[in-house]
């Protein structure tokens, strides 16, 4: 039996995509093939990974978000009007009539100031975000207060309203059920265990179940405020291997294939499959822990740059997945900086590397996510590396270990991809050229300080003084100057912008899939 089901499956993996495919899923419910394995956490006041922000993003609300009609734009969520008053530092929302949540709770503003509170007092991953608004577990009941129904939001900072709201357009800043939550509070955890199974939110979905590492399904909320999604369910299923989420979208047994490689989206053919491509904001970095003696002379980081096969990447394994990008900000958002000096030079890597005395051979552990195209992407590296003497160790491992590795800062090379908080440059600025103090102890949500990366005074400088620039322009320069230093000499060596393709069943329609993982949307699709 196991040579008959390995012979088929190698067959079907032979032909051309399209070729099998037949619509075996229900009407009215999208079934989708991905690998979620880097989930650590779905209560939104700790869900910092890139599978979870799509789940929260669906089962929660925010008092203004990007929405699915037009993910570039900050609208209305929960709160139907807000007016920013800068002088005193405050922003008054007036909630919009009639929002409730999935338990049937109507949304208070009094949810509102729980769910703002609930994520500075748990100080978690994500907390952070909303910290930028100068909140503290002790001056967060001053900062955020209900009247009737309004929420009266007050911040502190040298930053604009329109900072500000892009805070509140956040992940950590999901409004919760405070009721239902706090009906399933353990050992004043604020119901962060419960929630990490299952969902209090508003949002157009309602989390019906998950199982880790198995299987995500979200059930429709027909009393949601911009009207019930066209379909009445979406399951998630987790698909490590590309190629069994090919054989899945083949056989009709899924609807959307979310992570196949370059050669099997254009092995496409036919009219039963489509494949759609979404710009995406990550951007692919390779970085060295700075507590690893070895990779601290900057020598290092400067021949590194002129290791990566950027070309020959994008050329083949990456085609279609990835371009050429060396800066932290994104390609296509207002202050990227999309100048790409580097290419691969062994030869020049070498000279550097003689000229500053380092002796090679290097040997260093690269810790790498064990899916397409990470493995790939690692193996490229290992190979053009070692043209310099720097010989990485590959270490595979689920998303949600390498992730884990990271924040503990016991890697010692990472490959990993890094996407912005909010949609505002100094998300990714703060997190690529911002760390005023790099002790153990001190916890930053941020790849300099998991680096170990103790950023120049002037970089932390310039990095505040763009955030508190009152100039648009001036401050979008800024940050171009920014991504400039940190491109130049950083232990973090910046490689490629994603692009996303999905394929999928041509029945389905209405998919978005915005720059981040925060703006994937299910509510609008159908299936004809």
């Amino acid at each position: 039996m196991r040579l008959l089901k390995t012979a088929l499956l190698a067959a079907a993996l032979a032909m051309p995509i399209a070729q099998q495919a037949s619509a075996a899923t229900p009407d009215d419910l999208l079934v989708v093939a991905q690998n979620i394995d880097d989930i650590v956490a779905i209560d939104p006041a700790q869900a910092y990974e890139f599978s979870s922000g799509e789940l929260v993003t669906n089962i929660y609300d925010r008092l203004v978000q990007y929405d699915a009609e037009d993910p570039t734009v900050l609208a209305a969520g929960l709160a139907a009007e807000w007016q920013a008053d800068p002088q005193a530092r405050t922003i008054t929302f007036t909630l919009r009539d009639g929002a409730v949540f999935h338990s049937g709770n109507p949304v208070r503003a009094e949810d509102v100031v729980f769910s703002f509170a609930r994520v500075i007092k748990l100080n978690l991953t994500p907390a952070f975000i909303l910290a930028q608004l100068g909140w503290t577990p002790e001056n967060v009941g001053e900062m955020v207060k209900a009247d009737g129904n309004k929420v009266i939001v007050k911040y502190e900072g040298e930053f604009s309203p329109a900072f500000a709201l892009n805070v509140l357009a956040s992940r950590p800043a999901s409004i919760v059920d405070e009721k239902t939550v706090m009906e399933h509070e353990e050992d004043g955890d604020m119901g962060n265990k419960w929630l990490n199974a299952n969902s209090a939110g508003s949002g157009p979905f309602e989390l019906q179940s998950y199982r880790p590492g198995e299987m995500v399904r979200f059930k429709a909320n027909p009393d949601y405020f911009k009207g019930a999604p066209k379909v009445e369910g979406v399951i998630i299923r987790h698909v490590a291997e590309a190629a069994t989420q090919q054989l899945l979208l083949q056989s009709g047994d899924v609807d959307m294939a979310r992570n196949l490689t370059p050669d099997q989206i254009s092995g496409i053919e036919g009219d039963a499959i489509k494949v759609e491509t979404y710009p995406q904001a990550a951007v692919h970095f390779l970085s060295f822990n700075q507590k690893e003696e070895s990779l601290q002379p900057e020598a290092v980081w400067d021949a590194a740059r002129y290791l990566v096969d950027y070309k020959g990447m994008t050329d083949t394994f990456l085609k279609g997945q990835m371009e050429i990008h060396q800066a932290f900000w994104p390609e296509g958002f207002p202050g990227s900086y999309d100048e790409t000096p580097y290419s691969y030079d062994p030869d020049k890597a070498r000279q550097i590397l003689t000229d500053a005395g380092i002796e090679t051979p290097i040997t260093v552990t690269l810790d790498v996510i064990n899916s397409a195209p990470f493995t790939d992407m690692a193996q490229s590296l290992q190979a053009t590396f070692a043209e310099a003497g720097i010989n990485f160790d590959i270490i595979p491992g689920t998303g949600s270990q390498v992730i884990t590795k990271y924040r503990e800062r016991s890697h010692e090379a990472m490959l990993l991809y890094w996407g912005p908080d909010f949609m505002d440059p100094h998300s990714n600025a703060k997190a690529f050229a911002y760390n005023s103090d790099n002790s153990d102890d001190n916890y930053q949500a941020t790849t300099t300080w998991r680096n170990a990366w103790a950023v120049p005074e002037d970089m932390n400088e310039l990095t505040k003084a763009a955030l508190a620039e009152s100039d648009p322009e001036k401050r979008l320069d800024m940050y171009v100057e920014l991504q400039k230093r940190v491109q130049e000499k950083s232990p973090i060596v910046i490689m490629f912008q994603a692009a996303y393709q999905v394929a999928m069943d041509q029945k389905v329609e209405g998919y978005v899939n915005g720059a981040t993982s925060d703006f994937v949307y299910y509510r609008l699709v159908t299936k004809n």
